[in-house]
């Protein structure tokens, strides 16, 4: 039905437009209208017909047909592959576009506009070596900015989806002074090549790359985690801590995502005191429910359940969430078995099948952009392939 109403503006449009023509003609001092205008207006109820029974790609063909293509009339024949490619039927769109481009009406500019036209169509359907020839053309030879702009991302997307991250920043550094938002994709394709580096036993590349990757976006928390690990695989634990450090200002979504390097890093400097002290400041800045039960075990481990029990349930009366509850009723139980009062039917333990059943079906990460939740952190959302952007959710039932 959506395309029915999509086609049925198309061609009012297109009715509007020969209109306006044929009304301009007949003001002309030249005789009388193009011998074609009878074919056309033929056409066009034909197409009319096929619309009204629903029958949109007879109509899409027929309207192709009846239009010529000239100066007039390019902008139609691109929207009608742009039609095609959003149905899905990009095969069809190559044939559009490809058609137009063996016109001699058309002047550069509209030359460029088919050739993105037919990248886009080429690269639905998966013929990238194509798609990637007509991008490079129009990045080196276009003197329209806009078009080199949009045939650098462009290009751009089609190295992501081939994980081609050197060949993404070497096309795009020209541009990062200009186009801001790149730096943050350009951070992460660092941070990519980085993650390779170290795989193959290259670290010290891996710690350059990295601290490019937050020269280009100061703001890029997995460089500074990644730094981290650098650091605590080499044994600098307290240079892993400052780095960690710089997550709460970076951005302080993500102090549950590094609070297991945090507390590695301190365990192995075999600093207790330091790590809770670091936790209350993290407490300062937000209530996270990670940060409670973090602070909560280490009472556990130096003053025993009850104390523990205490002071969970004192901050968690500031900042209440599920998850803050399924660890309390974890220290309930445990105090129930120390003291000998634990049944098998516990009703406690009865809270706790419902609360951990809870928090298992629920994701525990969301697109910022999109919406997309999953239950792992994923640097580039799958589903609108923005960098950065999904975070661990807060709230009601704790991160």
């Amino acid at each position: 039905m959506l395309d029915v109403v999509l086609l049925g503006v198309l061609v009012t449009a297109i009715a509007i437009g020969f209109g306006l023509g044929y009304r301009q003609a007949l003001r002309r001092p030249d005789p009388a209208p193009p011998a074609a205008s009878p074919t056309l207006s033929r056409d066009y109820f034909i197409g009319l017909n096929y619309l009204l029974n629903e029958q949109p790609d007879e109509a899409i063909n027929t309207f192709i047909q009846a239009l010529d293509v000239n100066s007039d009339t390019v902008d139609t024949h691109i929207a009608l592959g742009k039609l095609f490619r959003t149905r899905g039927e990009a095969d069809k769109a190559v044939n559009i576009h490809q058609n137009l481009l063996a016109r001699p009406a058309l002047s550069v500019v509209q030359n460029e506009q088919v050739q993105l036209e037919l990248a886009r169509n080429f690269m639905a359907l998966g013929v990238h070596d194509r798609a990637r020839r007509l991008l490079y053309q129009i990045e080196e030879q276009s003197q329209q900015e806009s078009h080199r702009v949009a045939a650098i991302r462009l290009l751009v997307d089609l190295f992501e989806r081939e994980q081609d991250w050197q060949a993404a920043l070497d096309v795009t550094w020209p541009l990062l002074s200009q186009q801001t938002d790149m730096k943050r994709p350009a951070a992460h394709w660092q941070c990519e090549l980085a993650r390779q580096d170290r795989d193959e036993a290259s670290r010290p590349l891996a710690q350059r790359r990295l601290k490019k990757a937050l020269q280009l976006d100061p703001q890029c928390v997995r460089a500074s985690l990644m730094l981290a690990d650098l650091a605590l695989d080499n044994g600098r634990y307290a240079t892993a801590i400052a780095r960690l450090g710089h997550i709460a200002d970076q951005e302080a979504a993500y102090i549950p995502t590094m609070l297991p390097a945090l507390q590695h890093a301190y365990l192995c400097n075999h600093d207790d005191a330091g790590y809770e002290r670091h936790l209350l400041t993290l407490l300062d800045i937000a209530h996270y429910t990670s940060v409670i039960v973090n602070l909560g075990e280490l009472a556990h481990q130096r003053d025993g359940v009850d104390t523990a029990i205490a002071l969970t349930g004192e901050r968690l009366g500031i900042s209440p969430s599920l998850g803050g509850l399924d660890y309390l009723l974890d220290l309930y139980i445990e105090s129930q078995r120390l003291s000998g009062r634990e049944t098998p039917d516990s009703r406690l333990r009865l809270l706790k099948h419902h609360t951990r059943a809870l928090l298992d079906d629920r994701p525990r990460y969301r697109c910022e952009h999109c919406g997309f939740s999953g239950a792992t952190l994923v640097w580039q959302c799958p589903s609108c392939r923005h960098w950065g952007s999904v975070k661990p959710i807060i709230g009601v039932e704790g991160e």
